[in-house]
């Protein structure tokens, strides 16, 4: 039994609607819901790192068997605090710290709980996981500014950044050495001209549109790094010499979608081809039109636009025609992202993407110019209120990570863990 003042368990929920793919097992996160994912496997265990949504902080969970996820530890993190964003890799894991609501206009902000008269965490941390329930942290690296968003950390000597500096607007790309992770130091930057305000610099404006800068994050492959940079589009940087990055490619995607802009900008790199997307805001339907594509990366330096991905609709006889009439956001966000890691599985035809209120989405990339949906799953909506998002209470699929066994975890914004298998 649950101590008094506990939340209320969240019962496994039922399946509103499904093809192709199982429901394997569920986890309410004792009440507090998840983000970001990242994962790593340790002496045939295996281990699920969670960034905590309305909870700051992170959870470890074993799950070892998918069926029953064991809830290891909950870390709290700082209060006012954006905790949302975290990476695994060769045993160190980085979790960021921004202010909460860091980006959106102020009224949106305060719709997420932010209270700009506390404090807040900012920047990243940097932890020791080769004891993977035990986590000791080395070290913090900080922005003097609203902290940092999408980063990226495969292993070795660098993480890279969406961080917002002093001095700057919106996130910029900045690298960080981590070699004595205890002392972290930045190596590099880059930022779209325009952001660099104490420089003098203006940046042009989307009429009634903030530009919010490098939403990220930004994935490595060897000198290239690939970054989703919000209304400035799809921007492609050599960074051979990383103390002076430079563009040698640029998709621009300019209002389309919501302010937001590009949202994910991921590389597979095996087959010269990436996704773009964009990601929406607003609920009932209110945003523009949002996009899944894909893009040719042949030549790092003219990305050219493939292919757009239908939007995906909801079985026949429920209560609503298209997922716009459906409470909550509707709407592409996070991919599963392999990042390198070896025990993150590989997008080779199959794609896993949450969808917001329309759950988790499975495409089919076999043929880069035709994607096909190959399947979905859709839970019951929550009965639960655990944070302050969506307005009104409906699932909202935030992250989605599968494993290199196949098994595809996934978090929602007011539910706990779903962990689901692809059946095509």
């Amino acid at each position: 039994m649950r101590k008094r003042g506990y939340p209320m368990k969240t019962e496994r929920p039922a399946v509103e609607q499904s093809r192709n793919v199982e429901f394997v097992g569920f986890h309410d996160l004792d009440g507090r819901p998840g983000f970001k994912l990242a994962g790593q496997c340790v002496d045939n265990r295996w281990y699920l790192y969670v960034a905590n949504l309305w909870h700051p902080g992170w959870s470890i969970l074993d799950v070892t068997d998918p069926k029953n996820p064991q809830l290891l530890k909950f870390i709290p993190g700082p209060g006012n605090t954006w905790t949302i964003q975290i990476q695994v890799a060769e045993g160190k894991m980085i979790t960021a710290l921004q202010a909460l609501g860091a980006g959106l206009p102020p009224e949106r902000s305060k719709l997420w709980g932010y209270d700009p008269t506390k404090p807040f965490g900012e920047g990243i941390l940097i932890w020791d996981v080769t004891s993977p329930a035990d986590p000791e942290l080395l070290g913090h690296f900080h922005t003097n500014g609203n902290g940092t968003h999408r980063n990226y950390y495969s292993g070795g000597r660098y993480v890279h950044l969406a961080a917002n500096m002093k001095g700057y607007v919106g996130n910029i790309y900045v690298v960080v050495d981590i070699l004595d992770p205890r002392n972290p130091v930045e190596a590099g930057r880059w930022w779209y001209p325009g952001q660099w305000l104490e420089g003098g610099e203006v940046q042009e404006e989307v009429p009634g549109v903030p530009r919010l800068g490098m939403h990220g994050p930004a994935t490595v492959v060897d000198n290239l790094a690939y970054i989703s940079y919000g209304l400035s589009g799809c921007v492609i940087l050599d960074i051979s010499d990383l103390t002076d990055p430079k563009m040698i490619g640029h998709l621009s995607i300019g209002s389309f979608g919501s302010f937001v802009g590009n949202h994910t900008f991921l590389p597979i790199p095996e087959r010269k081809i990436a996704i773009a997307t964009t990601e929406p805001a607003l609920e009932h339907g209110q945003d523009p039109a949002h996009f899944v594509a894909t893009v040719d990366i042949s030549d790092p330096r003219k990305p050219r636009l493939m292919a757009l991905f239908a939007t995906p609709l909801p079985e026949k006889g429920l209560a609503f025609s298209n997922y716009t009439h459906k409470d909550g956001c509707f709407g592409p966000h996070n991919l599963h992202h392999p990042n390198f890691n070896p025990f993150h599985a590989p997008i080779t035809h199959i794609l896993h993407q949450c969808y917001f209120n329309a759950g988790l989405r499975i495409w089919d990339i076999s043929d880069p110019h035709a994607p096909l949906e190959a399947g979905y799953f859709v839970p019951e909506n929550p009965k639960v209120r655990r944070g302050r998002m969506p307005i009104t209470l409906a699932t909202q699929f935030d992250d989605v990570l599968v494993d290199n066994r196949g098994y595809a975890f996934v978090t929602d914004k007011n539910y706990g863990l779903f962990v689901l298998r692809y059946t095509g």
